[in-house]
């Protein structure tokens, strides 16, 4: 959620347990213009946090002119004191997910997992030691939260010819019907592939605002429907998504205005269970 409407969004988002104290929030919204004037981001961007056992980590996320591929990471202890965390690498991101349990909410702290690997010269398995700092497992598990779970209502970024992406000064925001629908909604990362479209469906689309896989391009598409919680509130002025493989990822928006984010407030675990509770 944007630094400079975060009063506001918070309150959109409260409705799910999901809340800051008075002091955090006066916090961070001193600290975060000099987050964004220090480091000369063109926009900041409250991401949420990471609840630890000694400490819980807030992070925000700061973004120059493209608001995709130039995102920056940051977290703090105190919501003033703040830090940069190094890019997440798809390696790190394999070795981290191999660590369970909570975050200690020391970033020193070196986990360190046995794990069996096949020696392809004899034809055995041996045990491996892998270790993992927990700063590295911090930004690992941010950036796949991002791939999974950050979206943003359709139309509300457009990408230039120069393939840069931008917020798109023409969006109104969804119509209530719309708002309703998961197609309205795309991933906001860059894929990997983007998903192909029926002949039906690719009349109806636009290159410089369907350049991200909606929702229902989702691989797991028979569950699609489950592990995204689509309901809302206020009667018909607020539509909120959860992400039931994240527990803590909510998405908002109101629709027919330009209002709309997300925040993460979780243990920074994935859900692996959940395709066998339902």
């Amino acid at each position: 959620m944007q630094a400079e409407s975060l009063p506001q969004h918070l309150g959109d988002a409260s409705s799910q347990g999901l809340v800051l104290s008075p002091e955090h929030q006066a916090a961070l919204q001193v600290s975060l213009e000099l987050v964004r004037r220090n480091y000369k981001f063109n926009r900041v961007y409250l991401w949420g946090k990471v609840l630890g056992l000694g400490g819980d980590y807030f992070i925000v996320q700061g973004v120059d002119v493209d608001e995709l591929k130039s995102r920056k990471t940051l977290y703090s202890f105190n919501c003033m004191d703040w830090k940069l965390l190094p890019p997440a690498t798809d390696e790190m991101i394999a070795r981290s997910m191999l660590i369970k349990g909570r975050f200690t909410g020391d970033p020193s702290h070196q986990y360190k997992k046995t794990v069996l690997r096949a020696n392809n010269e004899d034809q055995t398995d041996q045990d491996t030691d892998i270790k993992v700092k927990e700063e590295e497992r911090l930004t690992a598990t941010i950036e796949l939260i991002n791939r999974e779970a950050a979206i943003i209502p359709r139309g509300a970024f457009i990408m230039t010819p120069r393939g840069e992406v931008h917020k798109n000064r023409s969006f109104e925001g969804l119509s209530v019907t719309e708002a309703g629908k998961l197609k309205s909604y795309l991933h906001f990362t860059k894929p990997i592939t983007l998903k192909k479209k029926s002949v039906l469906m690719q009349a109806n689309l636009e290159e410089s605002i369907d350049f991200l896989n909606s929702l229902e391009d989702d691989e797991l598409k028979e569950l699609k429907q489950v592990f995204w919680s689509l309901q809302f509130e206020r009667g018909n002025k607020l539509v909120i998504l959860r992400n039931l493989l994240w527990p803590g990822f909510t998405f908002f928006h109101v629709p027919d205005t330009t209002q709309f984010g997300f925040i993460y407030m979780g243990l920074g675990e994935k859900n692996m269970d959940f395709p066998f509770m339902i």
